[in-house]
């Protein structure tokens, strides 16, 4: 009795030892607090938020509104070669994944083995005999599994898959960024087309503005001053028909990387259409929390926790290492008894054990650098959620100005071209001279150009709200 309580005792405190050694060794996870404001900025440059209760995913699909810009984009969903390379990236990490859990499990081997051999009897005759022995067996078992006492092969195994799902977040960035770069390039090349069609028309206004100033100088109403003054604007605009044919061309080179084959001229836009709706508004009344979701900040959230697992790895190196082989079968000298009769059942069991004493500091040094790499990606992950804030925020910043700056450089523009249709009347009418309906043209010219560009800022800003407030996964 005495000898059962012992027995019973010693089991219990083993047990005990065993299960506080599994605790020593698993690192557990803790999600960094967020180090971030919960709502957005505000100020003179902010809009007032009006829609708290939006849905929070933003789908690429409903984002994009012309069509021939949104047939561009699902080309490059298929051809582009970042996405290709991050496909191969998921990949391999699964597969990855699939053999280091698969080592969590024993491997189960089966075999069947021969042999025949003559050997030489001597005996005191004179004439020697021989003999010939035959040995055959069939097994089946387990080769040399190491049991996972203390979570080793479970905790490479979250490693790994960690390090999965941190490179599928990564595939999502890459698709998120590239909806946005390819409907970038698509706008910015619909601008330079209106820049060259605007230029073009500057053009062929002051040729004819030139023609009939050359016409009065001919004639002595006019100096060379004015022909000179009114040629730097024919020139300029000149030059800028050669600039922006550049940038077209460039443009569409541009495109068709991204999108990773050659674009079909009727997928290309013709110009930047002031009364067309290219994307839907983006609508900002998010929490800051929706952040949390981004594939990028998700992406190194999965870091980190493959670098908390980690150090459980290190950790269990510090204990001992448990395998076992064993093997169970039949054997027998004949072949032909092996398998239906006459066989002799066989079997083997070898555990062992190996027990770390003294390795120079090198499974220290190991758990150091572990706790170190964690250390590493909590930084990179709250690096991580403040760059998202600050990229939200400097957006919501652009939205919210955009549209008055828009409106105020519209007002410039109408302005600008009734100036100059009254200089003009002036100077025909003899109370002026050409300078000032010069002047005006130039001004013209330039607010023209501005209201282009800006209206291709009001559009790529919407693509930037989208990129950085995206969690698309379609």
């Amino acid at each position: 009795m005495i000898t059962n309580k012992i027995i019973h005792i010693s089991i219990s405190f083993a047990l005990s030892i065993f299960l506080s050694a599994c605790s020593l060794i698993d690192s557990k996870y803790e999600q960094p607090t967020a180090p971030m404001p919960t709502n957005w900025p505000k100020g003179e440059a902010y809009k007032e938020q009006l829609n708290p209760n939006i849905n929070e995913t933003l789908v690429w699909e409903n984002m994009i509104l012309d069509e021939k810009l949104k047939e561009v984009i699902k080309i490059a969903l298929k051809q582009n070669r970042s996405i290709k390379e991050s496909i191969a990236n998921i990949q391999s990490a699964r597969a990855k994944y699939n053999v280091q859990h698969a080592g969590e499990f024993p491997s189960i081997d089966a075999g069947v083995s021969g042999s025949k051999a003559r050997s030489l009897n001597s005996s005191n005759t004179s004439k020697d005999t021989s003999s010939i022995s035959e040995n055959y067996k069939a097994t089946v078992g387990l080769s040399s599994y190491e049991l996972d006492f203390f979570g080793k092969a479970r905790n490479l195994s979250k490693v790994d898959f960690e390090s999965y799902l941190s490179i599928k977040e990564a595939q999502r960035v890459t698709k998120i960024t590239t909806i946005a770069e390819v409907t970038n390039a698509w706008l910015t090349m619909a601008a330079d087309k209106s820049l060259l069609d605007f230029a073009k028309e500057t053009l062929n206004s002051s040729k004819k503005s030139l023609d009939i100033i050359q016409q009065r100088v001919n004639l002595g109403v006019d100096s060379k001053v004015t022909l000179y003054n009114v040629q730097t604007v024919y020139y300029q605009a000149l030059s800028d028909i050669e600039k922006y044919k550049t940038q077209v061309a460039q443009d569409l080179n541009a495109l068709n990387l991204l999108v990773g084959q050659n674009v079909k001229e009727e997928l290309l836009p013709s110009s930047l259409d002031e009364n067309k709706e290219y994307l839907a508004t983006i609508p900002v009344g998010l929490s800051s929390k929706v952040l949390l979701n981004r594939p990028d900040i998700l992406q190194a959230e999965h870091d980190l926790k493959a670098a908390n697992a980690n150090i459980s790895v290190a950790r269990a190196a510090y204990f001992p290492s448990i395998s076992i082989t064993t093997n169970a079968g039949i054997a027998s000298s004949a072949l032909n008894n092996l398998f239906t009769g006459g066989a002799a059942s066989i079997w083997s069991f070898v555990p062992s054990i190996s027990l770390p004493i003294f390795d120079w500091g090198s499974k220290g040094a190991s758990l150091d650098y572990a706790k170190s790499q964690r250390n590493l990606y909590i930084a990179k992950y709250e690096l991580a959620i403040q760059t998202a804030f600050k990229e939200v925020s400097d957006a919501l910043a652009r939205y919210g100005t955009i549209e008055n700056q828009l409106d105020a450089q519209k007002n410039l523009v109408a302005a600008s071209k009734n100036s100059f249709f009254l200089s003009q009347r002036r100077y025909k009418s003899g109370i002026d001279t050409y300078l000032n309906a010069l002047t005006s043209q130039r001004n013209l010219y330039n607010v023209e150009q501005n209201l282009i560009s800006l209206r291709l800022a009001k559009i790529n800003n919407r693509v930037t709200l989208y990129r950085v407030l995206a969690n698309d996964d379609n």
